[in-house]
């Protein structure tokens, strides 16, 4: 039941004054009742102001039964809230218009209820089909009108570049501060240890660089997914420095305007492979990362260098060292600059730690030298390292070619670099079927396929801590390619945590076969695994077995049938150390890591070497072209 609404003060309904509120509200015009009143329509109204029908006829003097009529016919129930406003509206409007002596506030309002038609004739514009937000407010219209300012992408300010720099230079090694002061010459190429920070120093330095001079930055590295570690570096520094989220790739960094309002230069990170295709048609500052472990580097350094052309752009070169082998290799050490000079003309160039650690070198090439090992990096104020755990972890070799910036000499290896180089590949490209994020995370399978795994444990027979595990995917067609997934180095764990380590790989791949050199130490892992892969294939090393091994894998590597992640390093350094000896009785030719007997025996490269061997010889046939041809030494 619809109730009146309580006056506070004021007659009871169906009085004189009601009457007369009445007509002033719903239309009436001053004249008498009977000759002027719509009584119909004052009804209508009456009730949508939430008055019961009994006390509307009360105050019209009509039945109840003739309101219920109106109300029925007339259907004021089904009246829109819009129509409702504009009925009330448009009766007050005509009651103030017609009504000869006005006041103040009769105008006041008449302006008013004008406004309000206006809003109501939008209102019903928008709840027409094809409405919009503009119907109802002609702001939102002028707003869309003019031209729209496009939002500001990866704007960084010059306030903002100098609030970046500070920070870099807050955080610099003394290392880190030679290689800022030298930023300007236009050629650097740097030897350094692993993990010393150079990446993360160069990725903002050239960040830095393209603020302040607005030229491109480009980088280079041995794989995809290393040159977008430049560019992780970069978005987590910007954003945590100055709030500003980079995006794209490339990075193209708006500068915004100069103190005359002329828009800066826009310059544009890149972040490349090193494929020389990708490499071509730009232009910049670049920098090359890991360039000793690239395939195909003079070829691809003619490249980089086109990108540098203009005497305004810089090149950087740095890098762990790899083998002497290494196309790069007569690059550092300025043998390729003589070569392309008379004899009168060629200069000597001293590369040696003692002429290069302090303050670095120019050289007779016009490029600036430096190296930095793990110990100069320490002396220099890096605290991130525990030299005395690294020596114990690493085997000699080991520490002097990863941290001490060695080359390894693998001119005498079976598996020189220059043969390993060509199955460096960056599985991002080359490898569709591999999800590499998932190897990277331990989680998931990252590939559908059938795998190997292939376990060797230190040879030495007295150190349980060394021993190398690989997983490889086998050729799916006859002649096709090994691909090496996954490589993991046990240093200080037991025989079990080994196994068990084996075991959760099971779980995570496909694997059909699992060979473990159970020759000394290795048979405590091998009856380990055998409880949970019955089928695991033991193997007793001896000259003949090695023999045939290496055999196997010159044959697969010779014909480019193995591939395996630029990145792991470890395991092209495992296989270049492996070379031919002979025996303690000098009558056979055996092969062996060439390191010391407290240093390990490349485990990794025996690893895949055992597991290479699964495939007979016969089923190399149809390969994807190459020809290899091995001397099969006396083995009597």
């Amino acid at each position: 039941m619809r109730q009146k609404p309580k006056k506070q003060d004021g007659p009871e309904p169906g009085g004189a004054d009601d009457l007369g509120a009445l007509l002033s509200s719903c239309g009436g015009f001053g004249f008498p009742v009977a000759a002027m009143l719509d009584e119909r329509r004052a009804a209508k109204f009456l009730y949508w102001s939430m008055w019961r029908l009994t006390d509307i006829a009360k105050l019209l003097g009509q039945a109840e039964g003739t309101i219920a009529s109106w109300k029925s016919r007339d259907e004021w129930d089904k009246a829109t809230p819009l129509e409702r406003m504009e009925g009330v509206t448009e009766a007050r409007y005509v009651a103030l218009t017609m009504k000869a002596a006005k006041t103040g506030l009769d105008f006041k309002e008449l302006d008013l209820l004008a406004r309000l038609a206006e809003r109501f004739a939008r209102i019903r514009r928008y709840q027409q089909p094809g409405g919009h937000e503009g119907d109802l407010n002609p702001k939102v219209a002028a707003r869309n009108a003019g031209e729209k300012k496009k939002p500001e992408r990866n704007r960084i300010t010059a306030d903002q570049a100098e609030i970046l720099k500070a920070a870099l230079l807050k955080q610099l090694f003394g290392y880190q501060e030679i290689w800022w002061s030298k930023r300007e010459l236009r050629n650097r190429m740097l030897l350094k240890s692993r993990q010393i920070g150079a990446t993360y120093y160069f990725a903002l330095e050239a960040l830095i660089v393209a603020l302040e001079t607005g030229k491109n930055q480009i980088f280079l590295s041995a794989s995809k997914s290393q040159a977008h570690v430049f560019k992780g570096y970069i978005r987590a520094f910007v954003m945590k420095e100055i709030g500003v989220e980079l995006s794209g790739d490339p990075i193209v960094i708006d500068r915004g305007e100069d103190d005359e309002g002329k828009i800066l230069e826009q310059p544009t990170l890149y972040f490349l492979g090193t494929n020389a295709r990708t490499a071509q048609g730009y232009h910049g500052d670049f920098y090359f990362d890991e360039f000793f472990w690239t395939f195909g580097f003079d070829t691809l350094k003619k490249v980089a260098s086109g990108i540098a052309m203009q005497k305004r752009y810089r090149k950087t070169y740095f890098s762990t060292p790899s083998s002497v082998t290494h196309e790069a290799y007569k690059f550092w050490t300025g043998e390729e600059w003589n070569r392309k000079r008379p004899k009168e003309k060629r200069r000597e160039f001293d590369v040696s730690w003692a002429a290069l650690n302090a303050d670095g070198a120019l050289g007779a090439d016009k490029i600036w030298r430096h190296v930095v090992t793990i110990e100069d990096a320490e002396r220099l104020g890096c605290d991130l390292f525990d030299l005395d755990e690294l020596r114990d972890e690493y085997s000699v070799p080991e520490f002097d070619n990863l941290l001490m910036c060695g080359f390894v000499d693998d001119t005498l290896s079976v598996f020189p670099m220059a043969m390993l180089a060509p199955c460096m590949v960056d599985p991002e490209d080359d490898w569709p079927d591999v999800d590499k994020a998932r190897i990277l995370i331990g989680m998931g399978r990252p590939y559908a396929g059938e795998v190997w795994l292939s376990y060797d444990p230190n040879g030495d027979g007295e150190n349980a801590d060394a021993a190398g595990l690989v997983v490889v995917a086998p050729p799916t067609t006859p002649g096709g390619k090994f691909r090496v997934l996954e490589r993991r180095q046990f240093k200080g764990s037991r025989f079990d945590e080994q196994a068990e380590v084996i075991r959760k790989y099971t779980k995570r791949y496909r694997v059909t076969k699992i060979d473990i050199d159970k020759t000394g130490i290795g048979d405590a892992v091998f009856q380990l695994v055998q409880t949970f892969f019955p089928t695991v294939t033991g193997h007793q090393y001896d000259a003949f077995l090695k023999t045939q091994m290496v055999y196997k894998a010159l044959d697969v590597i010779l014909k480019h049938r193995l591939q395996f992640d630029r990145d792991h390093k470890d395991l092209a350094g495992a296989l270049m150390s492996i070379r031919r000896t002979m025996t303690a009785s000098g009558r056979k030719v055996t092969y062996e890591a060439s390191r010391t007997k407290d240093s390990g025996h490349a485990d990794l490269g025996w690893a895949l070497l055992q597991c290479l061997f699964n495939e007979p010889i016969q089923a190399a046939i149809g390969g994807d072209g190459g020809s290899s041809t091995v001397e099969i030494y006396d083995h009597d």
